[in-house]
């Protein structure tokens, strides 16, 4: 997700009768929706994830195309027959949306990506509600998932999602405590988009650094995504390279790369990458299993007896109310 603006945002929601419903989104506007709200059109996938999580997946009529596409499509497929069998219109994703396609849809509310304001305007002026959501840490996961709790009626629901993925982090934050400042490695984030390409400080991604008990070598650049050069990265001296999940890439590429034989990550081994999108996703309550990944990768011996995939299939029973045995999601 590449975003370049900043967002101050918390849940307010107030009801107004007994049919409608004002909340104010990401962009600081109240939108107001009649309840109950029973067709949503969702073209962030994030987002609709966590309505999965809600429960609500039966007011979805239309999602984006990535999920269809895209790595995580065994996931839902896995949760939605409708997607198992591409029966779910795909009428946008967070680079495009087919406004009339929306329409046809007659949704009650719009989820998208506030930084697609073309979009919204377009479908605002057509009396469409829109929800426009901005996510940067992960308070905004918790404020994000407390709104759609209150638009689909799910608030008892998006409170207890909210509790476990609290419990767990504090879980990780207390082993991390300990750990004295000269232990915690520093970390560079490589994003799929280039190798030179990461997130930087009031970023989620930050937020994952630290949590892991790890120091983002970035942080003193106030970036949710940055554009760096060779120059920074060799000054920087990072200790481990974590990388997002890359269809065409993997640790080792950067290895074996000239380019990057004189970074300490590099001489020692430690290139990383996250293997799965879906539990990994960092802009959903899931962001407590990349957490818990890159802690491992932060500090082994510290963590050496958790256990990665017993700890996503809790998270799978708890965050979607159901138990299987997910496929991996692994590269081959």
């Amino acid at each position: 997700m590449i975003l370049l603006f900043a967002s101050a945002w918390s849940v307010h929601a107030t009801r107004v009768g007994d049919t409608v419903i004002s909340v104010t989104d990401f962009r600081g506007k109240t939108v107001e929706v009649k309840m109950p709200v029973k067709r949503i059109v969702c073209l962030i996938e994030s987002a609709l994830s966590g309505l999965y999580m809600l429960g609500a997946e039966d007011r979805v009529v239309g999602i984006s195309t990535n999920i269809y596409t895209g790595n995580v499509f065994p996931y839902y497929a896995e949760l939605d027959e409708r997607i198992r069998t591409r029966r779910l219109p795909t009428p946008g994703n967070w680079d495009f949306v087919n406004i009339e396609s929306v329409i046809s849809l007659k949704p009650d509310l719009v989820i998208v990506w506030a930084h697609q304001t073309e979009s919204i305007t377009a479908l605002e002026e057509r009396g469409v509600p829109v929800f426009g959501v901005f996510i940067e840490k992960k308070e905004d996961v918790y404020a994000e998932i407390t709104a759609l709790g209150k638009l689909t009626g799910r608030e008892k629901r998006a409170e207890q999602l909210i509790q476990y993925t609290m419990r767990d982090i504090d879980r990780i934050e207390k082993q991390v405590k300990a750990i004295p400042d000269s232990r915690r490695p520093g970390v560079y984030y490589m994003w799929a988009q280039g190798n030179l390409e990461t997130s930087c400080g009031g970023s989620t991604v930050n937020d994952l650094i630290t949590l892991a008990g790890g120091k983002n070598v970035c942080s003193h650049i106030p970036r949710e995504h940055a554009v760096i050069n060779m120059e920074n990265l060799l000054s920087w001296k990072p200790d481990i390279i974590v990388m997002w999940y890359n269809e065409k890439k993997d640790p080792v590429h950067i290895l074996h790369d000239p380019q990057w034989q004189t970074i300490k990550a590099v001489k020692e081994g430690k290139v990383y990458e996250f293997q799965d999108i879906f539990h990994s996703d960092l802009w959903t309550l899931k962001f407590q299993h990349a957490a818990r990944i890159v802690a491992k990768w932060c500090h082994p011996e510290v963590f050496r007896n958790m256990d990665l995939e017993g700890e996503k299939k809790k998270m799978w029973n708890a965050l979607y109310g159901r138990d299987t045995d997910m496929l991996t999601g692994r590269k081959p």
